[in-house]
């Protein structure tokens, strides 16, 4: 598999923080796991990446943390906002836009027709 270059990431990574985040309240970790596992390798980020997009989502109002107990450790757990919510529904939208634009151009593929 090739390495996903960490330019390619640049402006994406918030939202597919927020889609790990989609299915329910996790702590760092899981969402650095998740996002491994989801991309089935692919997206192996360190904590230094993941760790302050997350602070600075939860500073835009995108999602937000608790501290909980788990084996008696403390850990933050994060969730997202119904601001949270919103904005991974409209950047969901732009991604499919421009994936099916790159796709066209690297496959040489039509733009697909609209009514």
């Amino acid at each position: 598999m090739l390495p996903i270059r960490p330019q390619l990431l640049k402006g994406h990574l918030d939202t597919l923080l927020l889609a790990v985040l989609e299915p329910g309240p996790q702590h760092g970790y899981a969402v650095i796991d998740a996002l491994r596992t989801s991309s089935n390798g692919a997206l192996d980020l360190p904590t230094g990446t993941v760790y302050p997009a997350l602070h600075r989502l939860e500073r835009a109002g995108l999602i937000a943390s608790e501290w909980q107990t788990v084996g008696g450790r403390r850990r933050r757990a994060y969730h997202l906002t119904p601001a949270g919510q919103a904005a991974l529904g409209e950047q969901r939208a732009v991604w499919d836009h421009f994936s099916t634009a790159v796709t066209a151009v690297l496959g040489r593929r039509a733009w697909p027709a609209t009514a």
